[in-house]
């Protein structure tokens, strides 16, 4: 899904929106997404897109969220369609979804399964109305605004927890990260159930993932790669790498740098999300 158009967000909804993509295809090729630290929010106005992967059922949607996840899945669109990809910080999506983000994590959801979700079917269609792509991105930034101003507050050490996970490149044990926020281990674990989705110690591989991919599609080896990221040795970031993304690293790297732009399909400026089959 090539984007026609990107967008940031406007500053007040920064850091927690972190971008809009509005795309219009004819016919796309299917893509495997790897696993990033971001809810992915799809307001669709044509054909569907279908899901699959390990571990969820495929589903078939038109507009749908997307929760974190350890595991890959492939998006296809079936037919002509537009729409407009919203990634939103898991605590930010915490707030202006207004639902735990456990529910969310591992699968695609309807935005109108949700609480009060018709609201989301509703800004899809007054999106699809509008006339150009500056206009849509407008109506974004005034609609999402309120919402995240009536949602739930999300806690700040959360926020600073996956930060710090960041910093560490993945690292950080359960235990360290509980002492730097202040928090019980059970405590930060509750929280992140609440507010990620995931466990911090998944939110770690995530977070290790991106790490590692960005530096195998840079040119590092994998035995050097494996040493910066804390790997036993080459064969346990194989296995991982193999776990979360369903190919091996020289596969992978391979299939990037067959694609002429191979970073223009990627969701999310500084990481690498995707690979075009």
């Amino acid at each position: 899904m090539r984007a026609d158009a990107a967008a940031l967000p406007h500053p007040r909804l920064r850091p927690g929106v972190l971008r809009y993509h509005g795309y219009r295809l004819t016919v796309a090729r299917p893509r495997l997404e790897v696993p990033v630290g971001a809810v992915t929010l799809v307001l669709g106005f044509g054909a569907p897109v279908r899901v699959s992967g390990p571990g969820q059922e495929t589903t078939t949607l038109v507009s749908l969220i997307g929760g974190l996840t350890t595991l890959p899945a492939v998006g296809e669109h079936l037919g002509a369609g537009a729409g407009i990809e919203i990634l939103v910080t898991p605590w930010a999506a915490f707030r202006l979804l207004g639902v735990e983000q456990h529910t969310l994590a591992r699968r695609c959801t309807a935005p109108g399964a949700l609480p009060g979700g018709e609201r989301w079917l509703r800004l899809a269609e007054a999106l699809e109305e509008l006339p150009h792509w500056r206009a849509r991105f407008a109506l974004l930034d005034r609609t999402l605004s309120a919402w995240l101003d009536a949602g739930p507050a999300w806690s700040p050490r959360v926020e600073y927890a996956w930060r710090f996970l960041e910093r560490s490149g993945g690292g950080v044990p359960v235990r360290r990260l509980a002492a730097e926020v202040g928090w019980s281990e059970r405590q930060v674990q509750s929280r992140f159930r609440e507010q990620v989705g995931l466990t911090p110690k998944e939110a770690a591989r995530v977070v290790r993932l991106q790490r590692v991919v960005r530096l195998l599609t840079s040119g590092l080896s994998q035995a050097e790669t494996a040493a910066r990221c804390g790997f036993y040795d080459q064969a346990h970031l194989s296995g991982e790498f193999h776990a979360m993304t369903g190919r091996t690293p020289g596969a992978f790297t391979a299939a990037r740098a067959a694609v002429a732009s191979p970073g223009a399909d990627d969701r999310l400026g500084g990481a690498v999300t995707s690979l075009l089959l």
